[in-house]
């Protein structure tokens, strides 16, 4: 016997769901659906849930999709390709905690560190959205396979900010190559260099050298300018910004001036 018409819309609305999140019991599948506007009761979706055989789904892993190999193509102006990664390490206390980092693709700018013990993706989505408030969002994210990377939740969001993702080939973190290298450097002259005690020592550090890797450290790549000299003499900008190239925004942006910049971090140093 054919399924009535609204039951065939619940099914389809169902599936999906479970599709997107195989491991979700019912309530979570229901939950998603009503947050979603399924207007249908507990009582009938899980009749259909149950009729379509899913409350006795078997454990199965899932392969990771097939990702197209993607040379790293440098953009011509800043806003079109982010890259962002993570990084690990611990307090002095062996206390672990987390970086996600994220830079511009154009001219290295790093445009967010943020630093805590957990960093799952809601987490990130608040934080991508703290920087495209100030920066304006990008084109499109480059990224890995992480967990945090391709939850429903990060491609939900993109769906809704209009930002393509391009996630690299499993085991080839070299097609991040760019945050990678910046990666290198963090740890290098940060997290390497100091015995921490403290995850507020980390966040005050690193604000602190993010400001000396933007404007006072040259790059090789970048024509040996830093990253926002490079932005001030290079490239296009977005075509919806209609401000100066002296304006436009960059991490820490404020009215502290370089010389209380170098001086704050020299006495780190000292």
């Amino acid at each position: 016997m054919a399924k009535p018409k609204d039951d065939v819309e619940v099914i389809t609305h169902m599936m999906r769901v479970v599709e997107a999140d195989p491991k979700w019991g019912f309530s979570l599948v229901f939950d998603r659906m009503r947050t979603e506007g399924c207007k249908a009761n507990h009582k009938r979706v899980h009749r259909l849930y149950t009729e379509a055989n899913l409350n006795i789904r078997r454990s199965t892993k899932r392969r990771i999709p097939e990702r197209v190999k993607e040379p790293i193509v440098l953009p011509i102006g800043p806003n079109i390709t982010w890259s962002m990664d993570f990084m690990s390490d611990a307090l002095v206390s062996g206390r672990k905690f987390r970086t996600f980092n994220v830079m511009d693709d154009f001219n290295r700018e790093i445009l967010n560190i943020t630093i805590d013990t957990s960093l799952p993706a809601q987490r990130v989505i608040r934080e991508l959205d703290q920087v495209i408030a100030w920066r304006g969002k990008p084109e499109r994210l480059r990224m890995d396979n992480g967990p945090e990377f391709i939850a429903q939740a990060m491609k939900d969001w993109a769906a809704i900010k209009k930002i393509d993702f391009t996630y690299i080939e499993p085991g080839m973190p070299m097609q991040n190559g760019l945050v990678e290298r910046f990666n290198k450097t963090y740890r290098t002259e940060v997290l390497d260099a100091w015995i921490f005690e403290r995850l507020s020592q980390v966040r005050e550090i690193t604000q602190e050298w993010m400001w000396r890797y933007n404007h006072v450290r040259p790059h090789r790549s970048l024509l040996r300018l830093t990253p926002r000299a490079f932005l001030l003499k290079c490239g296009q900008l977005p075509a919806h910004y209609t401000g100066s190239r002296a304006d436009f925004p960059t991490v820490q942006q404020d009215n502290h001036n370089t010389n209380k910049r170098e001086s704050t971090f020299n006495n780190h140093c000292a």
